[in-house]
């Protein structure tokens, strides 16, 4: 189980939203390479990074803050927002991105995704981001007809290598992660699934460490570990203690 700590940029800036809406945010950072290198210090193994305004723009906003986290930091790096085509990709695949999160266009435009993953194995994850129950899009502007399901089973042989499922309503709010939506998504696709949206303590941590939630491959951290309330020195004990029990 790998617990990603999430930097999202807005105008070059580390914020934090609340249930995708921009302008309910709240800056954490104001240097994103700083940020990440906390992170990294602090020994988590893995970033997530989100392009916010690219997911609203449809292409990369953001990338000059990226480049620089790329530039200095050693631990891997997964990237989301604006990615919808093969050429974004390749482009952010070659500075340095270890897996490039695809969203809007795994709605739209699945012969993408199918490509991406084909082209490179291993390396294209699907973030998949849920308003009751219902898929958004845009920058979760838009709300789509089909359930993560739906999606998801699209690509169960495509060699997506995770799906990244976002329950909205409860994202940037600290009211705990989705984990029976979630758990039930993992169940019944055989692509790992990463949780995201709402986690808020430690308990959140321990809930995806037992067995019910075995077949998760991580979750994401955001504005707990940004204020506070979830201590990234005890969570990464936990995990690594899990791994090992």
């Amino acid at each position: 189980m790998i617990l990603f700590p999430a930097i999202d940029l807005k105008d070059g800036l580390v914020v934090r939203l609340e249930q995708g809406d921009m302008a309910r945010a709240t800056v954490f950072n104001r240097d994103p390479v700083a940020q990440a290198q906390t992170f990294a210090v602090q020994g988590f193994e893995y970033l997530h990074v989100v392009d916010l305004d690219g997911a609203f723009a449809g292409k990369p906003v953001n990338a000059a803050a990226v480049d620089r986290i790329l530039e200095v930091i050693e631990i891997p790096v997964q990237l989301g927002g604006g990615v919808r085509d093969i050429k974004t990709v390749e482009s952010w695949l070659g500075k340095g991105v270890d897996r490039v999160i695809i969203g809007t266009a795994a709605v739209r435009d699945p012969a993408l995704v199918k490509e991406a993953a084909k082209k490179f194995p291993g390396r294209i994850a699907v973030g998949l981001d849920a308003r009751d129950g219902r898929v958004a899009v845009q920058g979760w502007a838009k709300v789509s007809q089909l359930t993560a399901l739906d999606i998801a089973r699209r690509f169960e042989d495509a060699g997506v290598s995770a799906i990244i499922y976002t329950d909205i309503a409860r994202d940037g709010l600290l009211k705990g992660l989705n984990l029976d939506a979630t758990i039930a998504l993992a169940e019944a696709v055989n692509i790992p699934v990463i949780a995201s949206g709402g986690l808020a303590s430690i308990n959140d941590i321990k809930a995806l460490l037992v067995s019910r939630a075995r077949k998760l491959a991580g979750a994401i951290a955001g504005r707990a570990l940004y204020d506070g309330r979830l201590d990234a020195a005890e969570a990464l004990r936990l995990i690594r203690a899990a791994k090992t029990a």
